[in-house]
């Protein structure tokens, strides 16, 4: 079974992978924390997009499936005016408070994942879900430690470490 192709992203696949090179890929993002390249965003951002050719999200999911977002108030209040709710009805019937104080999904996999697994919610979805991976931000090597944990659900993170790693070397 390929890894990923047009219709199917083997995540076990990818989690594996991920897994196998978890102290690889802490010690290279160590190495560019500590010494980062010149013109790093403008490589990340190359290489963010060129994953994003290779990989479609629709086709895989598993942040969706796995990963629920930290809703801010903001998003609270944009996604329940969407689905034309009151605030606090929207948070009684999605919303739970978890050990750090935040306001998550009460379970996964996300309730606005649809069963083709395109997002109900897309133009209205938590700023959390619009920004993951992150691998398009500037001085990726400030999270670090979630590009490596993101490593073990997302393949297109995986492959992002995987490219800059071959780039950089």
């Amino acid at each position: 079974m390929t890894k990923h192709s047009a219709d199917f992203i083997d995540i076990d696949h990818y989690r594996d992978l991920a897994q196998q090179k978890h102290k690889e890929h802490a010690k290279f993002l160590a190495q560019v924390k500590k010494k980062p390249p010149k013109h790093l965003d403008e490589i990340t951002a190359e290489i963010h997009y060129e994953v994003f050719r290779e990989i479609d999200c629709t086709k895989c999911a598993n942040c969706c499936k796995t990963l629920g977002p930290d809703f801010k108030e903001a998003d609270i209040e944009r996604i329940a005016k969407y689905l034309r709710m009151s605030l606090q009805g929207f948070e009684a019937k999605y919303l739970r408070v978890d050990e750090d104080g935040d306001k998550v999904f009460q379970a996964m996999p996300c309730p606005f994942l649809g069963t083709d697994d395109l997002c109900t919610i897309y133009e209205s979805r938590p700023k959390a879900c619009r920004d993951f991976p992150h691998t398009d931000r500037k001085k990726i090597y400030q999270i670090n430690h979630l590009t490596l944990k993101n490593t073990e659900y997302c393949p297109a993170v995986y492959e992002f470490v995987e490219k800059l790693k071959t780039k950089l070397k």
